[in-house]
């Protein structure tokens, strides 16, 4: 618990450790206030790519925008993991709706077919968040196997996932950077009742992101023996 404690501290203090903090805030800010144009999501993404490889490799500081082309192929990168993993449930929620309609159709709408579709949207329901709730716990995990190798495939092997997913350092730097989540949230509402609320609101979303990315970089990079293959992440050394 206390380390849970600190790694939030250290994580909530990391994106304004450096001389550039403001000018990096206020870019990441501003690119995601321009977010429906899509194309600045994809630095947005790039740049807390390059934030965890800086933590990985154990930088005080976070890094800057710059090189943008670098920082844009990364992004789209993550991008496209992150919707090859969402996939997984919207093929369940759209097998649902087939499912729904073909018994709606053999069951001439009968009771015994309402039945039945309800049946199949609630299995399907619970599926759905099952499987987001796992994906949102292994994303991260995949993201930091693509920054540490430079490969999307190592982002779905289940070898590389297995080492982050179920290690309970990895299960701490995920909770740490949740628990920023929910701040984030709590005090965007609070902003959100002003009217400045919604220019501030990318700022402060921004700026959890990097934090975030902070507390799973540093949760990894103290996971014991990382690179073996083959190894218990958080096996005890033996006397």
């Amino acid at each position: 618990m206390s380390r849970s404690i600190t790694m939030f501290q250290e994580a909530i203090t990391y994106p304004r450790d450096s001389d550039s903090a403001v000018k990096t805030i206020a870019i990441g800010g501003a690119l995601l206030f321009l977010s429906f144009l899509v194309v600045p999501t994809f630095f947005v993404l790039g740049y807390l790519v390059r934030t965890l490889r800086a933590v990985l490799n154990g930088e005080a500081e976070p890094p800057v925008f710059d090189d943008w082309g670098a920082l844009g192929m990364d992004g789209l990168k993550v991008f496209a993991i992150g919707f090859a993993y969402s996939l997984v449930p919207a093929a369940i929620a759209l097998a649902a709706v087939f499912a729904s309609g073909a018994t709606l159709g053999l069951g001439n709408g009968g009771s015994g077919s309402g039945l039945a579709v309800g049946l199949i949207v609630l299995v399907a329901a619970l599926a759905v968040t099952v499987i987001s709730l796992a994906i949102a716990y292994v994303l991260p995990a995949a993201i930091v196997a693509y920054a540490r190798t430079d490969s999307v495939a190592a982002a779905f092997a289940p070898d590389e996932l297995r080492r982050f997913a179920f290690s309970r350092t990895y299960a701490t730097g995920w909770l740490v950077a949740f628990g920023i989540s929910l701040v984030a949230g709590v005090l965007i509402g609070v902003l959100n009742a002003v009217v400045i609320g919604a220019v501030l609101a990318p700022f402060v979303t921004f700026y959890a992101n990097v934090a975030g990315t902070y507390a799973v970089g540093t949760a990894v990079r103290e996971m014991p023996a990382i690179d073996a293959g083959d190894e218990t992440p958080d096996a005890q050394p033996v006397a």
